[in-house]
């Protein structure tokens, strides 16, 4: 049983961990940086312990350091929350050898879906529709070239270790793909010391489109209907909802049923997201979907599930860590209304929106309601650390349908 948790991460999603774990009774233990000493996540907790410097390698991503922390506070878990060590299978190990529980799928579930071609090949023998394209071991410019002209230009050229759009490049024709392979190829090395990529079908029309699932250690696996997360900035999220406009019942629940057929080809168990792509040029969020990757965490754009289900994602990971099993059944999940989530950065739009750190003179948000929800781990008086990802807030709202969601919205931003 969890009685003392440690949340291995900061800002808002330390402070949302600890607003659940606090709720059920649980003992929250929070760990910070130097830089962070002051910071919200850390007074928001029942104790709180230094783990190292500013930079996250030597604080937040020193997983000797946050273990240290975890048996000085005799914590029984940790959560890591998402980002810094939540994807780690290393990490994972660790608390395990320690006698921790970890809050989040096992190592094996991690490193299977951590790399995207082992992914795609786990999926396909699982039935999972994959985008046309190469997952092949043959990295050579050669293989990669025929691969390329065989799945027919534009070709999408990805980072085989990758994420958030590193080491993804388009090739729009034949002659472009020596030049944006060499790219993709030396970012990746950059970013994820492993330049090996895959190359799939570019769509043209896509939509983004992810399914939140949640399985159990009893073979337990349900899903939580979609999310549509198609409006993005250098291929990173910034306002999300659910459900997928546009998407009919027979297609939500083909495109629920294969995510749940991924999360079972793994044994997940937590929370999780399966992430498709869909070609909309015909039929909208309707059009065929394809297999893109699994994120083994909780992802930043949960709360509009939590919106349009009800339930609370964190609890429901503390009670699979626990060892019980999943407190619902499949038709048990209903859908109820609409919700958006927006980001709130810290970035200058003269600057081509690039982060802008420094000191928060006054923050203040509108008052949360059953509408409209603001998950923060800013205040009045503190700081956008330089190291740090520059989001401010995450703004929630709900409705009973779509344009009553968005009036709710824009009327929480104005307000903010």
């Amino acid at each position: 049983m969890i009685k003392r948790l440690l949340i291995a991460n900061r800002g808002e999603i330390a402070v949302r961990v600890a607003r659940t774990a606090r709720r059920l009774g649980v003992h929250v233990i929070a760990v910070y940086s130097e830089a962070d000493a002051g910071a919200m996540h850390v007074e928001y907790a029942d104790e709180a312990v230094c783990i190292g410097p500013e930079a996250a390698s030597e604080s937040y991503l020193n997983i000797e350091a946050v273990i240290a922390a975890a048996r000085a506070t005799r914590a029984d878990a940790i959560h890591p929350g998402y980002g810094f060590l939540s994807e780690n299978a290393r990490f994972a190990e660790a608390c395990d050898a320690a006698g921790l529980i970890f809050v989040g799928p096992s190592a094996d579930a991690m490193r299977s879906m951590g790399d995207k071609a082992t992914s795609k090949s786990v999926m396909e023998a699982a039935g999972v529709p994959l985008v046309p394209g190469y997952h092949g071991d043959d990295q050579s410019f050669e293989a990669l070239a025929k691969a390329a002209a065989a799945i027919g230009f534009p070709v999408l050229i990805k980072a085989s270790a990758g994420g958030g759009g590193r080491g993804m490049r388009i090739a729009e024709r034949e002659g472009d793909f020596s030049e944006a392979l060499d790219s993709a190829r030396r970012e990746a090395m950059g970013a994820f010391g492993d330049d090996r990529v895959l190359i799939e079908k570019y769509l043209t029309m896509p939509r983004h489109i992810e399914v939140q699932v949640f399985g159990d250690n009893h073979g337990n696996a349900i899903h939580l209907f979609e999310r549509d997360c198609s409006l993005q900035r250098r291929y990173q999220k910034v306002v999300e909802e659910a459900p997928a406009p546009g998407m009919d019942d027979e297609r939500r629940a083909e495109i629920g049923n294969a995510a749940v057929a991924a999360a079972k080809a793994i044994n997940y168990a937590g929370a999780g997201t399966v992430e498709f792509i869909v070609d909309a040029t015909d039929d909208g969020a309707n059009g065929p979907f394809y297999f893109m990757e699994m994120n083994t965490r909780l992802q930043v754009e949960h709360p509009v599930t939590e919106y349009v289900t009800g339930f609370d994602l964190v609890d429901w990971q503390l009670q699979v860590a626990n060892g019980d099993a999943l407190p619902v059944t499949q038709h048990e999940v209903t859908l109820s209304g609409h919700a958006i989530e927006v980001r709130l950065y810290a970035e200058d739009p003269a600057r081509d929106f690039l982060p802008a750190p420094g000191h928060v003179v006054a923050f203040e948000v509108p008052i949360e309601s059953t509408r409209v929800r603001v998950d923060t781990g800013v205040r009045s008086g503190g700081d956008i650390a330089v190291a740090y990802d520059p989001m401010i807030a995450k703004v929630i709202a709900h409705g009973a349908d779509r344009n009553t969601a968005i009036a709710a919205l824009d009327g929480a931003l104005a307000d903010l």
